[in-house]
């Protein structure tokens, strides 16, 4: 495949790409991410991602500020893990976006690109956030009455529901601890199903409230 073929391929994903050159210059930007970071093509090209996103990782770190993670990885021809990243939008927003990373190597042009795959999870974030801060009540309120009946479940759970339960408290979702803990999100869901069958709750997040509150995890 060629650069141009790669180019044209990349415009009619759903999810927005962008490459850019080892030294970091975006070189292709396609319609998807024009519409989530606002930018035309016109004012994204020949810039660095982070002059253009000035992205912060999950601890608010900069990134993307010289000689990226991403980049060393390429050179190295290790797998390149998918990362969460927030960016800033044209309109001066941050989103949170999850970005995939394919390297493309031209040999024709002697040249590598590193091609980013990305999609809005702002959403979702705003949910892991408030999802935190409702167990963080929910340890609060336990911590301060003392509501530990010290009763057990109808049916004990299992190691493996508890370290379920303990993954989902620490903000953690479906898909992160199905990769965690080595098994599939089907899976996953089973055990979800008997953890709210013994515990009596009807969801993920009444379960872990419960489970907390009764010291189960």
């Amino acid at each position: 495949m060629l650069e141009t073929e790669l180019f044209a391929f990349l415009d009619r994903t759903s999810d927005a790409a962008f490459a850019v050159t080892e030294e970091g210059e975006i070189c292709s930007w396609n319609k998807s991410a024009e519409r989530i970071f606002g930018y035309p093509a016109s004012e994204a090209l020949n810039h660095t991602c982070f002059e253009l996103l000035q992205g912060l990782g999950a601890m608010g770190t900069q990134v993307c500020m010289g000689e990226c993670s991403i980049q060393h990885c390429a050179s190295q021809q290790r797998e390149i893990p998918d990362f969460d990243l927030q960016v800033r939008t044209r309109s001066g927003d941050r989103v949170w976006i999850n970005v995939s990373t394919i390297v493309f190597d031209e040999f024709h042009r002697g040249r590598r690109l590193i091609v980013h795959l990305a999609r809005d999870i702002s959403r979702r974030k705003k949910s892991e956030e408030l999802l935190t801060k409702l167990l963080e009540l929910s340890q609060q309120l336990a911590a301060s009455s003392g509501d530990t009946d010290g009763k057990a479940p109808i049916v004990p759970l299992s190691d493996q529901e508890r370290r379920i339960l303990r993954l989902f408290a620490k903000g953690r979702n479906s898909t992160e601890i199905a990769r965690e803990l080595d098994i599939t999100l089907p899976t996953l869901r089973n055990h979800l199903h008997n953890i709210n069958k013994k515990l009596r709750t009807h969801n993920r997040l009444e379960a872990v409230m419960h489970a907390i509150q009764r010291g189960l995890i």
